[in-house]
């Protein structure tokens, strides 16, 4: 995969951002945990020392204020950013954070069928058996991150285990696209959209699962992570717009441009690298940074969604807000372009 970008922009950009995330009032919840995902890549790809230190001055406070009573799906979303802190510093408090978190996930959290972790937003039992695309991004893809660090064959079997089943009860296997959700009391994906979210959460986590685990090869569920990952860019890219993006609902004309589905499919398909993206990465990246504010806000990014009930639910949420997970989808997208530019040379345009 090619794509020209300008890397004093880039670098700019990411800056912005970086800084107004740092300085959103976000608590220890997921919009928190894939911003400071974001900017932990932020971090890893450029080695700007500020951004670590922001992030664990950032975290720290987030300690000191106190934390949930209960670990849930989306909390464990904090996990990214303790595992880079962790390697970092080296500090214990950040490893046994990280430990409680896994300790929920394989002998707490609500599971179903298959060995399923089940989504779980609160200590309530919001959602019983269902599964959301949102938990590989929350749960899963930090479980793999962490059993790699701690050379834990258990947990990563675990972790490809939830990407498996994922693919099984999300993906529809006759458009390559992905649900929202499923629910295997009903047996049925409820309202049944492509949200475009979703599918970022699906992409995004699935193109990384190669770059995070050794010899993924040797591992036969990755093959199927492989395979889902090639069907599903095939057909997100043919519902590429004009303006370089996503809809909120992919495959519905009428409905708005979502510039974090935007970013976080663009971000999987540059980490896929499949030169025949190439195009489309290219025009997403045109289209992200045409909504980023000169002080570092992404635009234009759909507030949090429940699977709702039908396509005025979607339709209807709210894109005016600044979000923790349009920050971090958007600073993913822009540090797999720089990774992906110290590969092939940067190309100044």
């Amino acid at each position: 995969m090619t794509i020209e970008f300008n890397e004093e922009k880039i670098l700019e950009q990411i800056d912005n951002v970086v800084k107004k995330t740092l300085d959103m009032d976000l608590i220890w919840d997921w919009p928190c945990g894939v911003a400071y995902y974001g900017v932990s890549r932020a971090y890893e790809v450029t080695g700007n020392s500020s951004y670590i230190e922001g992030l664990q001055k950032a975290v720290d406070a987030r300690i000191e204020a106190g934390l949930p009573a209960s670990w849930t799906v989306n909390t464990c979303s904090m996990g990214h950013s303790l595992l880079t802190l962790y390697a970092h510093t080296g500090d214990e408090k950040y490893l046994q954070l990280i430990r409680s978190k896994l300790a929920y996930l394989q002998n707490k959290a609500e599971r179903f069928e298959g060995d399923t972790l089940q989504h779980t937003v609160s200590s309530s039992n919001d959602f019983p058996e269902q599964a959301w695309a949102d938990t590989l991004f929350m749960a899963a893809y930090f479980m793999l991150r962490a059993g790699v660090m701690f050379e834990d064959k258990k947990l990563v079997d675990d972790a490809l285990n939830q990407y498996f089943r994922h693919v099984e009860y999300l993906q529809d296997k006759t458009t390559g696209l992905w649900y929202h959700a499923y629910n295997h009391i009903e047996k049925g994906h409820m309202s049944g959209f492509y949200w475009g979210r979703a599918n970022a959460w699906a992409a995004y986590t699935m193109s990384r699962v190669r770059i995070v685990l050794p010899e993924p090869y040797l591992y036969p569920p990755y093959m199927h992570i492989d395979c889902s990952l090639r069907d599903q860019l095939a057909a997100i890219k043919k519902f590429q717009r004009s303006t370089g993006l996503w809809g909120t609902l992919l495959n519905d004309d009428e409905s708005y441009d979502e510039v974090s589905a935007s970013a976080g499919i663009a971000a999987a398909m540059i980490v896929n690298e499949n030169p025949l993206h190439s195009t489309y990465a290219a025009a997403a990246l045109d289209g992200v940074l045409r909504n980023i504010s000169p002080d570092g806000r992404v635009l234009n990014v759909s507030g949090g969604t429940a699977v709702m009930r039908d396509r005025d639910g979607y339709m209807n949420i709210p894109k005016v807000w600044t979000q923790g997970w349009g920050q971090g989808l958007a600073l993913a997208q822009l540090a797999a372009v720089l990774d992906l530019g110290s590969q092939q040379g940067s190309k100044a345009r």
